[in-house]
């Protein structure tokens, strides 16, 4: 087994689609930059897809379930058993992200890497992909060994190799506890304090965040000589699906799909992707801004903004498969948008 292939470069931006692109937005019957991020959108779009007009048709997104030893701690309200049984509700259509795959005709699988409650059996689109019941409790041991890392991020890979044909990636996660490694990643590796990137997750009170961030600042100082790397800082702090998450974001750029990012715990994930293969960075477009707290600081780690803030703190995928419209909308603004040429319409006046 091998970390090799993660330092493979990511695919390469098709510059003159990008140019051409941005030379038809002149060209099109509104004043320049009306459309906002959309524009821009459709113009990275281009590039990353490598023709002027840019569409989006096949559309994968894929959840990762696992469970954390941290749970134990009372980082979460929810119990443990959450995991598992969500895993049955995506799989049988009744969570919000397969709510919006239908309505977006998006396909969906789920990638379950291990839960302490028993998993359903005979689930449609349900790879089993088990390493462990759950993580270590990172304040006493590092998450994860160094196998069960690998098994993890190459789960991730082997997602999206076995696509077919994709326009779009959309990576989700559930597992009760992730935004207690999520917070701790990020404090790790953007030097954060603690206590700013924390936030209630779930829906902990006030005191349950306090005790969430003591948990993490315990694991901090337990890790603090091996913190040296971004593969160290997932093993140490991180949950199987975060890691599998990495792999799926690194390796669908090296394919040349575009990847759009969900919020805090997706967008930490990214963050360790990016510092492992900076080369990625282009392919990784930002969905939504996160209600936690923490959010604000990965924000500023990525090539642009997130496209929208509504509040939201769900997880498995659904704030990004919420931006699938806005991505179709600027692809059929760029595409079908008359000329000023073929309208008949003056153009400014210099």
């Amino acid at each position: 087994m091998s970390f090799d292939w993660l330092n493979q470069p990511a695919h390469s931006i098709n510059h003159s689609a990008q140019t051409a692109a941005a030379a038809r937005q002149m060209q099109l019957t509104k004043p320049p930059g009306a459309l906002g991020q959309l524009e821009a959108l459709a113009i990275r779009l281009a590039g990353l897809q490598g023709r002027e007009c840019p569409t989006l048709e096949a559309i994968k997104i894929h959840l990762f379930a696992a469970d954390h030893g941290s749970a134990a701690s009372g980082v979460s309200p929810y119990p443990q058993a959450v995991t598992a049984q969500m895993v049955s509700n995506f799989a049988l259509g009744g969570a919000a992200i397969s709510v919006l795959a239908r309505q977006h005709n998006a396909d969906l699988k789920i990638t379950c890497l291990g839960t302490v409650a028993p998993l359903e059996q005979g689930l449609d689109n349900v790879i089993d992909a088990f390493i462990a019941p759950q993580t270590r409790s990172f304040t006493e041991a590092p998450a994860m060994t160094r196998a069960q890392l690998q098994l993890a991020i190459d789960a991730g890979k082997s997602a999206v190799d076995e696509q077919g044909s994709t326009d779009l990636f959309i990576g989700g996660e559930m597992g009760i506890g992730n935004t207690t490694s999520a917070a701790a990643i990020v404090a790790v590796l953007l030097e954060q304090p603690v206590a700013t990137v924390v936030g209630p997750g779930a829906g902990l009170n006030e005191s349950g965040v306090d005790r969430k961030a003591r948990y993490i600042e315990k694991a901090l100082r337990l890790h603090q000589p091996q913190l040296t790397d971004p593969l160290s800082v997932l093993q140490c702090l991180g949950g199987f699906e975060i890691a599998a998450l990495v792999g799926a974001y690194v390796r669908a750029a090296q394919r040349g799909i575009t990847v759009l990012v969900d919020g805090y715990i997706c967008s930490a994930a990214a963050l360790v992707a990016m510092r492992i293969n900076p080369s990625i960075s282009d392919w990784l477009v930002l969905s939504h801004r996160s209600a936690e707290p923490g959010f604000k600081a990965v924000e500023s780690q990525f090539c642009a903004p997130a496209l929208f803030d509504l509040g939201l703190r769900l997880g498995e995928g659904s704030g990004a498969a919420l931006a699938i419209p806005l991505l179709r909308s600027a692809c059929q603004l760029h595409q079908d948008m008359a000329t000023f040429a073929q309208a008949g319409v003056a153009t400014k006046e210099e």
